[in-house]
């Protein structure tokens, strides 16, 4: 139902003349015809890159607002949206408020990339991360300045296994820029079924090793430190510093006991977690934000032997 009324909305608008092709729109900028090019998208789309010279009204505000913004509506108005589908409606708005030339450019923005024609941007980003982070970008939640914010961000993992694996996936997939790896282990052939950045040609090799590969196919921007050794009061705290979120993927008490104690003094928050069979857990642990530590719920860990592994 709803498919069927977009589409008769679509022909119904190109019946009544309302749109514009891109290599028209193009033609008309490099004419140096006197036009208006509005962008009705939201401001994570905008940052994905716009044609030079347009003006931004986001459709939400498209009613309340044009008036104020084209108060000439008898200027040539080109409107353009993502894929040309929300500017065929602004532009209907826009007629029935008595705009006596306005226009849908057929295809959007991604009709005028697919074209070759040049866009615009003000990102620190190159044209390749904003490609690949784009998704996040147009997440209101993230946004241009919140992607940036992750390529900026340092995460440390404690224990390349059954969870620093996903989670080293996951932060290399999503940009943040600088992933520490600490692990003394090497790769074992029992790792594999579960231990998704190891493969079998890795057995034998240190998971820092293969996990550093593995990261680093998977997104190239991505900074990978890797430390083979095991984490101690020695040297954790030097690590740590260096560090904005600490991961806990460990398999033993002493191991997260050490953690939990050297992001407390280093003032780091960290991610913890435990599995075992089907069951597991999960905590964010932040004392500097005034919030508990893993002492404070458990103060001692359980005696050697008494939880299965």
């Amino acid at each position: 139902m709803i498919k069927a009324f977009k589409d008769w909305f679509i022909i119904k608008a190109k019946r009544e003349g309302s749109e514009i092709s891109v290599k028209e729109t193009h033609q008309l900028l490099q004419k140096k015809e006197p036009i208006v090019l509005l962008d009705i998208r939201e401001k994570e789309e905008i940052a994905l890159g716009y044609i030079q010279g347009a003006l931004f009204l986001p459709q939400g505000r498209l009613k309340q607002e044009v008036e104020t913004l084209l108060p000439d509506k008898d200027v040539p108005t080109v409107v353009y949206c993502a894929g040309g589908i929300r500017s065929l409606a602004a532009a209907k708005l826009m007629k029935e408020k008595g705009y006596t030339h306005v226009y849908s450019m057929t295809k959007g923005i991604n009709g005028w990339k697919d074209a070759g024609y040049e866009v615009a941007g003000d990102s620190e980003l190159t044209p390749d991360q904003l490609t690949r982070y784009s998704r996040h970008i147009l997440l209101k939640e993230v946004g241009l300045e919140g992607q940036i914010q992750l390529l900026k961000a340092k995460v440390l993992l404690v224990g390349a296994g059954g969870l620093g694996c996903p989670a080293g996936l996951y932060l290399a997939a999503a940009g943040v820029g600088t992933i520490g790896i600490i692990d003394s282990d090497k790769v074992d052939l029992t790792n594999l079924q579960r231990q998704i950045l190891h493969g079998t040609s890795d057995v034998g090799r240190p998971k820092t090793e293969s996990a550093k590969e593995a990261i680093q196919r998977i997104n190239p921007d991505i900074k990978v430190i890797t430390y083979q050794e095991r984490l101690t009061s020695q040297n954790a705290l030097d690590i740590f510093s260096q560090y904005d979120i600490i991961i806990d993927g460990s398999d033993n008490f002493p191991t997260k006991y050490s953690v939990n104690d050297a992001a407390f003094l280093t003032g780091k928050p960290y991610v913890y977690g435990g599995v075992f069979q089907f069951e597991g857990q999960a905590s964010v642990f932040s004392p500097k934000e005034g919030g508990p530590c893993l002492r404070c719920l458990f103060p001692e860990p359980p005696p050697p032997g008494l939880v299965p592994s």
